[in-house]
């Protein structure tokens, strides 16, 4: 492949999909990624996003992709609770994969994906990929440092708000078809703490490393939604709150809810120490410093939706043109689902739940051992 783009295949034309077209038809990565072939089942849409952004092929199943799609990679963007099915079929018929948050919704379902790419030599590169930030290796930095002294405990999370529902390309999608956020509401994969809470607990686990066990409180507060005047009921979870233990005394509250939110800093992580807090890129107040793009995110990339999704997807054809390893692992994301499935465990028993996986993290020890 060294004479020749990524051929990618996007499973999914929904609204991240859209939104992440544009960056990957941007003459600037012409020679790294290519998008050869959409897919969705509402086929109408896939074939009229297909003609607004020059993709030849459009299918409207999984399988008919895979079959004859000319492609060498898939980038998944269907819902949730469909990324197993999509991921593993996938890496079945050869493909590596960049999938979205989160990769699965168990542990026993990353373990298999994990286990496929190995067999198969293939690549996988697990949205979000928040360990990317550069503002997270100098947070860690300035814990290990001692620069808030002590640190004592952290508070994380994303609330769902009503953004879903919300979205402008729902309602006038390619195709006139109108795109229904219902499953966002709906078990499996639905609710914020996998939609949502996995950016704040990738950042989390991004500085402290692993954490070793979770205790719960999780049900519905919002009984529905409501779309285009149709109600959507809530099925899964929108309320949760989780209490993290990373060991040696060190805990963190991380929350996926349905209204609210502790920091004006979009995702930031509070770490409370004995002598400081650090806030997103602010030390006790002062910024520490900038926000810096991620690393493919220049130009007119700075400036569209979804940034930090196509920065991922630049990962995966890096990694499988290249040869260099990303940092966006599976095994991180599994680790986050792993907090996610068990926490959600933790609610329902009312018993505490160890963690059964890990993950290596670049860098040194975690701050707190």
């Amino acid at each position: 492949m060294a004479d020749r783009p990524l051929r990618l295949g996007l499973i999914g034309v929904g609204t991240l999909a859209l939104r992440l077209l544009p960056h990957l038809t941007q003459e600037d990565v012409a020679d790294r990624v290519c998008v050869t072939a959409l897919c969705d089942p509402v086929l109408e849409r896939a074939e009229a996003a297909g003609v607004r952004y020059g993709v030849a092929q459009s299918f409207g199943s999984v399988e008919e992709l895979l079959a004859e799609g000319e492609i060498d990679a898939v980038s998944v963007a269907s819902p949730i609770g469909l990324h197993f099915e999509h991921c593993r079929a996938a890496l079945e018929a050869g493909k590596h994969v960049h999938t979205n948050k989160t990769l699965t919704t168990t542990v026993r379902e990353a373990d298999e994906l994990i286990d496929l790419a190995e067999q198969h030599d293939l690549r996988i590169v697990a949205s979000p990929g928040e360990i990317l930030k550069q503002h997270l290796a100098r947070t860690r930095e300035l814990i290990a440092d001692g620069a808030i002294g002590e640190l004592s405990w952290v508070l994380c999370g994303f609330s769902f708000g009503a953004y879903h529902e919300e979205e402008a390309e729902r309602r006038d999608a390619p195709g006139e078809t109108v795109i229904d956020p219902g499953w966002y509401f709906r078990k499996p994969g639905g609710g914020p703490m996998y939609d949502m809470t996995v950016y704040a607990l990738h950042q989390l686990t991004s500085v402290l490393g692993p954490a070793l066990a979770v205790t719960a409180l999780s049900g519905i507060r919002v009984r529905q939604r409501e779309f285009l005047g149709t109600r959507i009921p809530t099925e899964a979870d929108d309320n949760t709150i989780l209490l993290l233990d990373f060991g040696n005394g060190l805990y963190a509250v991380a929350y996926g809810t349905a209204a609210g939110s502790h920091s004006d800093q979009l995702g930031a992580g509070r770490y409370f120490g004995t002598r400081g807090t650090i806030d997103g890129i602010l030390l006790n107040g002062q910024p520490f410093t900038e926000q810096q793009p991620l690393p493919h995110v220049v130009g007119r990339h700075r400036e569209m939706l979804e940034a930090h999704v196509f920065e991922d997807v630049m990962q995966l054809a890096d990694w499988v043109l290249d040869g260099t390893p990303s940092r966006v692992t599976a095994e991180h994301a599994r680790h986050v689902v792993d907090i996610i499935e068990s926490g959600y465990r933790a609610a329902q028993t009312g018993a505490r739940q160890e963690l059964t996986t890990s993950f290596a993290l670049p860098g040194s020890s975690p701050p707190q051992t």
